[in-house]
């Protein structure tokens, strides 16, 4: 910059141009933090809205549910064939068979787009509650995000044939659809101090909009008195003068009721007030 000033200096002053304001702050208090980055796996990203549910451990698994010989058996062979003492898996299982019980078409449906989905919703549910426990799992934390892909895929196919099953799909599963934006940008701290300057400016301007018509409304009555005062005058004046009365009295009549309804109004907002 030494450099360029002296090469310059001969040939004139140096334009305000070349400098360069690093140190511009604004008067405007406004703080801008950047947004939280949301993991793809978490449930506000994925668009679920609720979590794996807590499931009774004592009812048997899902093979034993409909066996004669359990019902009639000892409660600590019971026990041994409930949830309770299984691994894992076996729960996720029977939130599953219920979950897909929900969208079935018919008895023997297990290839329809509706059951594919909500197989698929369970696992990430299931997948979800495994990473907020063991969060370093990175194998786990891609599979998820493949199934949510996958999930979001099939959801868009369906919304585009079928918008209605798509719908009452989204409702039965408890889940919310969030295709991908349109036109992506990245967020920068210049646009959005841009934005809540906007947004102040806005809001400033809203509220000296409000306080002049606060302004104007407590106003009013002293004027309309002014005005019932200039009007009875003026009619006064020209009856005296002999010339063709402009005012009438209906005209008066209505600036009274107009007063009066203004000073009834005010005396009720006072009254709520207190």
């Amino acid at each position: 910059m030494n450099n360029l000033r002296s090469l310059l200096s001969h040939h004139g002053p140096i334009p305000n141009t070349l400098y360069r304001h690093y140190a511009f702050k604004s008067d405007l208090k406004i703080k801008w933090v950047r947004p939280e980055k949301i993991p793809c796996y978490k449930p506000a990203k994925s668009g679920d809205l609720e979590s794996f549910p807590g499931i009774d451990k004592k009812q048997p698994i899902l093979d034993f549910r409909d066996s004669k010989e359990l019902e009639t058996a000892d409660d600590n062979v019971k026990k041994l064939f409930s949830l309770e003492f299984a691994p894992q898996k076996y729960t996720h299982r029977v939130y599953f068979h219920e979950f897909v019980d929900k969208v079935k078409r018919h008895e023997y449906d297990i290839a329809s787009i509706e059951v594919k989905i909500a197989k698929w919703t369970g696992v990430i549910r299931a997948f979800q509650e495994c990473m907020e426990r063991f969060p370093r799992n990175k194998r786990l934390k891609v599979s998820l995000k493949e199934l949510i892909d996958k999930r979001k895929k099939h959801l868009k196919y369906l919304r585009r044939w079928d918008y209605k099953r798509f719908e009452w799909l989204l409702e039965t599963i408890n889940m919310v659809y969030k295709p991908p934006p349109n036109e992506f940008h990245w967020i920068t701290r210049k646009d959005s101090l841009r934005k809540l300057t906007d947004q102040h400016c806005e809001k400033i301007r809203s509220e000296r909009l409000n306080q002049y018509k606060q302004q104007l409304e407590n106003e009013q009555p002293a004027f309309l008195e002014e005005k019932i005062r200039t009007l009875q005058f003026i009619r006064e004046e020209q009856k005296e003068c002999g010339a063709e009365v402009t005012v009438t009295e209906e005209e008066i009549d209505n600036c009274r009721k107009l007063l009066d309804e203004l000073k009834l109004k005010k005396k009720d907002d006072k009254d709520k007030k207190y």
